[in-house]
């Protein structure tokens, strides 16, 4: 059983404010997602193949073909601000 002082600790480490009330329901319903756990670890998987995908994907990735990219001229009509062939954004700090 998880209790409420664990759930205040895990959302401390993850820097998230936490009140008494949610903590008591989030005690609760870690506590039920750990038995569930518990149930799973006691059925019986011998001879049972590991699975690393439910599904019998091979490799879904396409194959890399090399297209031309966009003209330089054409991509700068679209923005708002270019300096020197580049595109010119704002600076962020």
């Amino acid at each position: 059983m998880i209790t409420k002082d664990e759930v205040e600790h895990v959302g401390w480490l993850c820097r998230i404010e936490i009140n008494d009330a949610e903590a008591e329901e989030y005690a609760v319903k870690l506590s039920s997602v750990l038995d569930y756990f518990g149930q799973l670890d006691e059925v019986d998987t011998e001879g049972v193949e590991p699975t690393y995908h439910v599904a019998d994907i091979m490799n879904v990735f396409r194959e890399d073909v090399v297209t031309p990219s966009l003209d330089q001229k054409d991509v700068l009509t679209n923005t708002a601000e270019e300096k020197d062939g580049y595109i010119k954004a704002p600076r962020i700090i």
